[in-house]
Parts: C-alpha cells; sequence; structure tokens
C-alpha cells in the first residue's frame, strides 16, 4: 500500500492590511478621510489594518481606486514570478463571500485584477433567499443567466421571473435584487460590468 504524499500548504493569503496601513501613511490620511473617499466605515479600515477583517474584493477595489493606486498594490507583498500559460483554481480555493445566515452564496470565478471592471460569480441561493445590492457606479450592467430553478429579479421598479435556461440583461444603478421563487436551491451565473 502506497502513503500519499501530502499536499502541499496553501499560500498565505495577501496581507492587504499592511500595504493599507503603509499606503495611508505614505499619503497621510487619516482613517475618517480614507472611510470618506473609499465609502467604507472607519471600524472596517481599523480592522482591516490589524488583520483582524479580510476585506471582499469589492471593498479592496474601493480602497485601492480612493488611494489612486493600483488593486495590486493592496494585493501583492513580493514579487511574483511569471506567469504560467495556464493557471489552473482548485474548487476549495475558490473565495466565496456568503451571507451570515448561509443562504446566500456567492463564488468568485473571475480574476482579481479585473475587480470594479469585470466581474463574474456563481450564485447559490436557498429556497426564501435573495442577494439585495445598492446602485451600482451609472452606466454599470448585470448578465444573470439561471442554471437551475426559479429567480425573481428586480431592478428599480421593473421585475420578471425567469426559469432554468434564461438570461437577463439589466442596468444596475439602481437598486436592484436576485430572489429565489422557488421551493428548491436556485443557482446562476451572475456577470456584473462595471461602467468605465
Amino acid at each position: 500500500m502506497s502513503i500519499p504524499s501530502p499536499r502541499p500548504a496553501p499560500p498565505e493569503p495577501p496581507r492587504v492590511g499592511q500595504a493599507l496601513a503603509a499606503l495611508r501613511e505614505q499619503q497621510q490620511l487619516s482613517l475618517d478621510e480614507l472611510s470618506r473617499r473609499a465609502g467604507v466605515s472607519k471600524s472596517m479600515l481599523s480592522q482591516i489594518e490589524r488583520a483582524q477583517a479580510n476585506p471582499t474584493v469589492a471593498v479592496v477595489w474601493r480602497l485601492a481606486n480612493a488611494l489612486g493606486v493600483p488593486l495590486a498594490d493592496l494585493l501583492a507583498d513580493a514579487p511574483r514570478a511569471e506567469a504560467p500559460v495556464i493557471t489552473t483554481v482548485a474548487a476549495q480555493d475558490t473565495p466565496t463571500l456568503g451571507a451570515p445566515d448561509a443562504r446566500c452564496r456567492l463564488r468568485i470565478l473571475g480574476p482579481i485584477e479585473l475587480a470594479g471592471r469585470f466581474e463574474w460569480y456563481e450564485l447559490t441561493l436557498q429556497p426564501g433567499a435573495a442577494l439585495e445590492s445598492a446602485p451600482h457606479e451609472p452606466g454599470s450592467r448585470e448578465h444573470l443567466s439561471v442554471l437551475s430553478g426559479q429567480i425573481d429579479l428586480e431592478a428599480g421598479d421593473a421585475s420578471t421571473r425567469l426559469k432554468s435556461g434564461e438570461t437577463a440583461r439589466y442596468p444596475v444603478d439602481r437598486p436592484h435584487a436576485i430572489r429565489n421563487a422557488g421551493r428548491t436551491v436556485a443557482q446562476a451565473l451572475l456577470v456584473v460590468l462595471h461602467a468605465p
């Protein structure tokens, strides 16, 4: 019987907090000022800097914009080797965002460097669950393709019901919501195109 070789430890996540604190100090910004510019609470900024919270891709993107630096400046903590031709991400290593009650889950399928411009997700909604969103930048759009189940979609005052196999395209510069309208788990692919 052969003994399986141990799996290598996954790489450490980027130290966003250290980079954030260094850039904020370099630009002589208070937590209050950066909070105002980025639209991120002061307490959240403090927790990120102290490595007590892991920011979402959207929060890191907002911080990079508020600091006027590329997203990579907040994520890179060492020079990187030349990228391979094909890269893969294991299922267990795919970043996931979820509601505290675990009824709504977004798996981040797009690469981090496109965050804030072009993002795509696998969305899973338990029966009765909803993903409610505030308006994005003017001109932004989403594309929602239902893989299984039924989904009620609201964009501003407009609404529709989507069945498995259907796709909706809609503006998201207004409040919008995606709700599981059925009695079974609903899954969809969600693509977000941010305005330039």
